[in-house]
């Protein structure tokens, strides 16, 4: 069975009772089917939420060994929550998970987002009151009828099913690929992904909620294409990641540029990849009489990361714009389209505190959530913050318009990194000697990988300098060399190797 959380992660006491948790000790048929509706709503478009029954909770967090089911009425149970289902009106059913837990029987109910939404429910299960129904949605931890401003709301919100969990009314669900499919539930972990094996396509897909509609015409979401097809793109044009870096300005004659494309989280490690390994770089200043040298980044990667997943996951699909990453010689801004929601008012974006409440693509933000490159529920932009604060680098810039038509953070240099960067740039001629720099770089691999600080004392450097350091990252680029770590570009373990086309480059010189 596939669910987009962490079971063990929530029994641990991880995570609280929130917009998206519920815990239940027992069977409240009434309460269960109020707080279905609610998640079905998806007020927030926070992606629905779950429910754990036969979990009893204090202060909000799980209590263990849970308090279990009777394991004679796990069966009937299920029974009775599809029946709660033909209640709501539309019909909404949830997916439902048994476990066995410490010995003991629960029941996980996972309640995505509806698409046929506003739903409503009866406000009480006694025969009186069944034909009367109201609107339900989450505050906080609590399920709460919907009134006022809130219930108008979510009456202007009918039909409005964000983009990323529309149907595709022009691909089919064979434009969905298998191997995607199955190295993502491995990747994370599912037990899902060994039942993929044997499960007939449509029912998986059904499972993981990237396809739905009748057998005879059953259609993929577009999250599904958008994280399980090798060409995104063919389907929502400029779906990609544009790279530029201006090392003499954007004025300047001269730029290059790399453009990312392919399913939405390979794009994104691709990218960020590229940009760590080519324009982050470390700086060491010894301090006369400290035994301890001063070591910061021209940008703090963590918060590049931040704000470039937050872009590819709050962008617009259907608007035909790459988000876009300038690399300058003062700053590296990402540029997304469109704005931030006006919920997020000019003024917060200039303070630079605000949090969005309702996010335009619930299903992406599961999905990256799930492979661990965002932590979503608003900690975006505190992230960035502490990143570049720990850093010592200038706090980052807000802008949109005033038609929120696009959205672009821009990151400062960290004062200091250009000073050095320009010195190296000043003694690059001296450091080369009688052999070019690249080429004894290379030479010093031929005996085997070497860590950055080995590879330096090979090639007779006391220290990494900021030369070695751009040599090292263009030979990455034009791939004469290549990491032993390739997914964990950061790693203390990390070390450098020739490639093929590195061992030829050097047959060719001799």
């Amino acid at each position: 069975m596939y669910l987009p959380i962490d079971i063990e992660e929530v029994l641990r006491g991880r995570l609280v009772e929130s917009e998206r948790l519920e815990f239940k000790k027992g069977w409240n048929p009434e309460a269960i089917l109020q707080t279905l509706c609610a998640f079905a709503n998806d007020f927030h478009n926070l992606g629905g939420g779950y429910i754990f029954l036969g979990v009893e909770d204090r202060d909000g967090r799980p209590v263990l060994p849970p308090a279990g089911l009777n394991p004679t009425e796990v069966d009937s149970i299920q029974k009775k929550i599809v029946e709660l289902g033909h209640l709501i009106v539309p019909d909404y059913h949830p997916i439902i998970a048994p476990y066995v837990i410490s010995g003991k029987h629960i029941l996980v109910l996972w309640a995505s987002g509806g698409h046929t939404r506003p739903y409503k429910a009866p406000v009480s299960l006694s025969k009186k009151k069944l034909s009367q129904h109201a609107y339900y949605i989450r505050k906080g931890s609590l399920t709460v009828r919907a009134r006022g401003n809130d219930e108008r709301d979510l009456l202007s919100m009918a039909a409005a099913v964000p983009f990323d969990d529309r149907p595709h009314h022009d691909a089919t669900i064979d434009d969905l690929d298998m191997n995607l499919i199955q190295a993502f539930l491995r990747t994370v972990g599912s037990g899902l992904y060994e039942e993929s094996r044997e499960m007939e396509f449509s029912a998986l897909c059904r499972q993981m909620n990237i396809a739905r509609g009748p057998d005879e015409l059953i259609r993929p979401l577009n999250v599904g294409l958008l994280f399980f097809n090798e060409q995104p793109d063919r389907f929502f044009p400029y779906t990609q990641i544009d790279v530029v870096h201006f090392p003499d300005g954007p004025g300047a004659d001269v730029f290059t540029e790399k453009i990312f494309k392919g399913p939405v989280n390979r794009m994104v490690r691709e990218a960020l990849a590229y940009i760590n390994s080519l324009f982050i770089h470390e700086t060491v200043v010894k301090i006369p009489g400290q035994a301890e040298a001063e070591r910061f980044f021209n940008y703090p990667y963590e918060a590049i990361e931040e704000a470039l997943v937050n872009a590819v996951y709050h962008r617009e699909y259907s608007i035909r714009e790459p988000v876009e990453v300038r690399i300058l010689p003062a700053e590296i801004t990402i540029c997304s389209f469109p704005g931030p929601d006006r919920s997020i008012s000019m003024a917060a974006l200039r303070k630079r505190s605000f949090v969005s409440r309702r996010y335009r693509n619930r299903r992406i933000g599961e999905f990256l959530k799930e492979l661990d490159l965002t932590e979503g529920r608003g900690t975006g932009l505190p992230k960035i913050m502490r990143a570049v604060k720990r850093n010592g680098s200038p706090l980052p810039v807000f802008e949109t318009d005033r038609g929120r038509s696009y959205f672009v953070v821009r990151f400062p240099v960290r004062q200091g990194a250009m000073e050095e960067a320009r010195a190296a740039d000043s003694g690059k001629g001296a450091e080369s000697g009688a052999e070019s720099g690249a080429e004894s770089i290379l030479t010093a691999l031929v005996a085997g990988p070497l860590s950055v600080a080995e590879w330096s004392r090979q090639t007779g450097r006391r220290t990494v300098t900021g030369a070695f350091k751009r040599t090292v990252r263009e030979l990455l680029r034009t791939g004469l060399i290549e990491r032993t770590i390739p997914d964990r570009p950061r790693s203390r373990l990390q070390k450098y190797r020739l490639t093929d086309k590195g061992r030829k480059h050097l047959e060719t010189d001799r």
